[in-house]
C-alpha cells in the first residue's frame, strides 16, 4: 500500500536549500554577493590582482622586531651622558657660563633627572666635569655651578670644530630644504634635529650670515622658517639603492644566483611572505628623493608601494647626514608633511630591516641606518665631533669612579642636597648684568 502525499504545500518543509547542489549554491552565493555588493566585489578583484604581482605591505601584519645588542648600547652609552650634555648646553648659553643651583630647578623639565629633587646629587656625580663655588652676593651668597677646565677645554674645540664646519653644516641644511615639498622648514622643527646633524645651536644667525645665496629667514603663520634660496644640483644626488644580489653578498663569482638571496642582520629571521616582499621592493625602480619632492607631483598614490620606496630612500638621505647614523624617531616624525612620509612611519621603518634598526632603549625609540654600521655595530666612518665626545665619556668615567670611592665626597652630596630641598621660584636675578 503506497502512501500519498499531502497536497496543501503549507504542510511540507521547504527543502529546496537542504537538496540543492552544492556547486550550485556556491555559484548562487557569489552571483548574489557580486550582484547585492558591486563595489566590493570590484575592490576585491583589484585586491587579488594586486596580491598576485606585488605582496601588500598590509598583509605582512605587525613586524616583530629584533633586537641587536651592538646597535642598542649606543643608546645606553649616550644616555648615560645625557644629563651632562643638557647641563652643558645650559650653562654655556649664558653670558659667563655659570648658574646658581637654586635657579636649576626652573630647567627640571629640560634636565630630565632621574630624580626632580637630585639635581645637586646629579652635579656631584660628574666632579670632572661641573664645579661648585660660591659668589658672594647680599645677604647670603649664592652657590653656582660651572664646568670645569678639562670640560671647558673640550667646549671651545667643539665649538672651533663646528665653526671650521660651516660649510658642511651649510650642505647638510640645504640637503633637507632640497628634501622638503616648499623648500622651506619651521626653525622650531629644525632645533630640534640641529643636535643629530651636528650644527651649531646659533646655526640660523651664523649660517645665514655666511651664506645669504644659500639660505634666507622668512615669516610664516606658523612661525620664522628657513627659505632655501638657491638649489644646487651637485647636492641632489641620493645614496645608490640598496639591492639584492651578489655584490651585496660580496661574492667573487659573477654569476647570478639560483635562488634570490636577502642579507639581513645577524640573528635577524622573518617570514617567507616578508622576504619575498623585500626583495620585490629591492627590484622597483630607484626613486630619487630629490627629482620631486612632493609627492603628489610622482605619478603614484600616496600610499603605493612606489611612495614607500621613495619615503625609505627620503628616510636614509637625513640619517646619512647625522653624526652617529641615527636619529630619534620623533624627530622625523615632525617633518612627516614637510618630506612626505607616511603616516605609520614606525610601522614602515619595522618593515624594512635591512635598511633600518629600531632601537627600543631609552626613554625615546631611536632608528639607526643599518649601512653606516658594520658587523660589529661600529660606525664605518666616525664623525670629528665623535672624537670629542668620547673624550667626554672619559671625564665622566673618572669623575664616577672618584665620587663613588670617596666617602667624604659623598657625605658633602647629602648635605647641600638637604640645604636645597626649599624650591626657588625667582628668576628674576638669573641673567643680572651685575654678576653673571
Amino acid at each position: 500500500m503506497m502512501l500519498r502525499l499531502p497536497e496543501t504545500p503549507q504542510l511540507l518543509p521547504n527543502t529546496s536549500r537542504r537538496f540543492t547542489s552544492p556547486i550550485r549554491r556556491c555559484k548562487d552565493s557569489l552571483f548574489f554577493r557580486s550582484v547585492a555588493t558591486p563595489r566590493a566585489a570590484k575592490e576585491r578583484k583589484v585586491c587579488i590582482l594586486r596580491t598576485t604581482s606585488f605582496v601588500c605591505a598590509s598583509s605582512l601584519g605587525r613586524v616583530k622586531p629584533v633586537r641587536d645588542r651592538s646597535l642598542d648600547r649606543h643608546i645606553v652609552k649616550s644616555n648615560k651622558v645625557r644629563f651632562v650634555q643638557k647641563l652643558k648646553t645650559l650653562l654655556l648659553s649664558t653670558p659667563k657660563h655659570f648658574l646658581p643651583i637654586k635657579a636649576l630647578h626652573k630647567f627640571r623639565a629640560y634636565l630630565a633627572p632621574s630624580n626632580p629633587s637630585s639635581i645637586p646629587r646629579m652635579i656631584h656625580r660628574y666632579p670632572t666635569v661641573f664645579e661648585l663655588f660660591t659668589i658672594p652676593t647680599p645677604p647670603v651668597p649664592s652657590l653656582c655651578v660651572r664646568l670645569t677646565q678639562a670640560a671647558a677645554a673640550l667646549a671651545v674645540k667643539e665649538f672651533e670644530l663646528k665653526s671650521n664646519m660651516a660649510v658642511i653644516a651649510a650642505a647638510k641644511l640645504q640637503k633637507l630644504l632640497m628634501l622638503s615639498s616648499h623648500r622651506r622648514l619651521l626653525l622650531s622643527k629644525l632645533g630640534h634635529l640641529c643636535p643629530d646633524l651636528g650644527l651649531p645651536v646659533d646655526f640660523c644667525s651664523r649660517l645665514c650670515n655666511q651664506f645669504p645665496d644659500r639660505f634666507k629667514v622668512v615669516e610664516t603663520s606658523y612661525g620664522r622658517a628657513l627659505e632655501l634660496v638657491s638649489w644646487d644640483s651637485n647636492l641632489a644626488r641620493s645614496l645608490p639603492s640598496h639591492e639584492v644580489g651578489s655584490d651585496s653578498l660580496g661574492m667573487i663569482v659573477d654569476r647570478p644566483l639560483k635562488f634570490e638571496h636577502l642579507r639581513l642582520r645577524k640573528g635577524l629571521n622573518l617570514k617567507s611572505s616578508h622576504k619575498d616582499y623585500l626583495i620585490k621592493f629591492s627590484k622597483l625602480p630607484h626613486v630619487c628623493p630629490y627629482e620631486s619632492s612632493n609627492v603628489g607631483d610622482l605619478d603614484f598614490p600616496c600610499e603605493s608601494v612606489e611612495a614607500e620606496k621613495r619615503a625609505c630612500a627620503v628616510v636614509r638621505e637625513v640619517l646619512a647626514m647625522t653624526v652617529e647614523k641615527r636619529a630619534p624617531i620623533d624627530h622625523l616624525t615632525l617633518f612627516r608633511k614637510d618630506f612626505g612620509l607616511p603616516n605609520k612611519l614606525r610601522a614602515m621603518l619595522d618593515r624594512h630591516p635591512e635598511l633600518f634598526y629600531v632601537s627600543l632603549k631609552g626613554l625615546r625609540h631611536s632608528v639607526f641606518l643599518v649601512e653606516g654600521y658594520d658587523d660589529g655595530g661600529e660606525l664605518k666612518e666616525k664623525d670629528e665631533l665623535l672624537v670629542i665626545n668620547d673624550k667626554l665619556m672619559e671625564l665622566v668615567r673618572e669623575g664616577e669612579a672618584f665620587a663613588k670611592g670617596n666617602a667624604n665626597f659623598c657625605d658633602s652630596i647629602e648635605e647641600i642636597d638637604d640645604e636645597l630641598d626649599v624650591r626657588y621660584d625667582g628668576l628674576d636675578d638669573l641673567f643680572d648684568p651685575g654678576w653673571v
